[in-house]
């Protein structure tokens, strides 16, 4: 039998921290290769300013390097397909940036991108165009998760998974309910402030304003732009702990009260109160209304990726229905593929958390890059205010 190399995690300390509260102790060293590797796990967590991954992940074609989100993919799951090495980011602009200032792929060979910066991503000549006869599986998405608006034909990039955006509280803290996002602002504004954190993005943050007031988040009318600036930035930042994308585990801490949160971070703050002998009812989980976003995350092959073989073999290996069906039961995301939904174990925890009705679908919103430049200054100036 093969035996397969585990996979290696290069994060900054503070994404080191979460990945550490977020995974048991099964989870953890399968994620970085038994109690051994632990110190040097946490050594190497200690900066990710390097631009520039060293050496290969390792030849052959089960070994790639991977760029994505923290506490995405079931390390259990990696591990079974080979040698995947993994660089965080905390968002899509940050995962960008970086690779425009390397001029290229950075030694990375596949990204997850949100499907929306898939255009920006290929017009910088970043992305690989893919050749889908390579990708066997690619046939188990649901057609409602194929040939999107920013990558008809699937161009560049296939189906990750899609989710949607909400908040969890201690009500323990929090003694009234949350029903909307005016009511979310309202909250943090007054017995969660300074015990609130929002996700480290840019739209999320100006999405939140635009959803409470009945605007268009996609919006770029410059008087509803100015509006929600003055308002984020002179009312609300003081009431902001901390911007974080992945505020689950943190909030089932007691580190905040109140947090802005994707569905499925927020599914495994509840799993971790249960591992931990906590009690989950403690919490409350509230998907946006009476809008919220609507988003499509993707994986996608990065131009001149070094170990395209292993990046092509991993995107059929993941498609599959049963290993979907795994990663779901990890992360917490709907994977576009139905029949994977149909492969879970039936005492699957927080299932409404996974899969929405056909009523949340409605109040769904995608989001677009036709404010970007201007939401992403709001975002800069409010963070500056909030001193978070």
């Amino acid at each position: 039998m093969t035996t397969r190399e585990p996979i290696r995690i290069l994060a900054d300390r503070a994404t080191a921290q979460r990945l550490l509260g977020a995974m048991n102790r099964r989870q953890l060293l399968a994620a970085i290769g038994g109690s051994a590797a632990l110190a040097a796990f946490l050594a190497a967590c200690g900066d990710d300013s390097s631009s520039d991954p060293e050496g290969p992940a390792g030849g052959g074609d089960n070994s790639f390097k991977l760029f994505t989100w923290a506490e995405y993919d079931d390390p259990d799951l990696l591990a079974s397909f080979g040698n995947i090495e993994i660089t965080i980011f905390n968002s899509n602009e940050e995962a960008i940036q970086k690779l425009v200032a390397a001029g290229g792929n950075n030694g990375f060979d596949v990204i997850c991108p949100t499907g929306t910066y898939i255009p920006q991503l290929a017009a910088e000549g970043l992305l690989e165009e893919l050749d889908l006869t390579r990708i066997p599986n690619f046939k188990n998405l649901d057609a409602a998760y194929v040939d999107q608006i920013w990558d008809p034909g699937n161009k560049y990039s296939v189906c990750k998974n899609w989710g949607s955006t909400g908040w969890i509280y201690d009500k323990t803290v929090v003694k009234r309910e949350i029903n909307s996002w005016s009511d979310f602002i309202d909250v943090a504004m007054n017995e969660a402030k300074g015990k609130t954190s929002i996700l480290d993005t840019a739209p999320n943050l100006c999405g939140m304003y635009f959803w409470a007031n009945g605007v268009d988040w996609n919006t770029t009318d410059e008087a509803e732009l100015g509006a929600c600036e003055e308002f984020l930035v002179n009312e609300f930042a003081s009431s902001i702990k901390a911007f974080d994308s992945y505020p689950g585990i943190n909030l089932t801490q007691g580190n905040y009260a109140l947090s802005m949160v994707w569905n499925g971070d927020a599914r495994q703050g509840l799993l971790s109160v249960e591992e931990a002998g906590g009690n989950p009812d403690d919490y409350v989980w509230g998907l946006g209304a009476p809008e919220t976003e609507l988003w499509m995350d993707t994986w996608c092959i990065l131009k001149d990726a070094a170990n395209q073989d292993a990046a092509y073999n991993f995107l059929d290996f993941i498609l599959d229905v049963s290993n979907s069906a795994t990663d779901v039961e990890f992360h917490g995301y709907n994977t576009g593929i139905q029949a994977a939904k149909d492969k879970l174990p039936a005492d699957t925890k927080y299932f409404d958390m996974i899969y929405f009705s056909q009523d949340e679908v409605s109040r769904m919103r995608a989001g677009s890059l036709d404010n970007q430049e201007r939401v992403v200054e709001i975002y800069n100036n409010c963070k500056a205010a909030a001193g978070a």
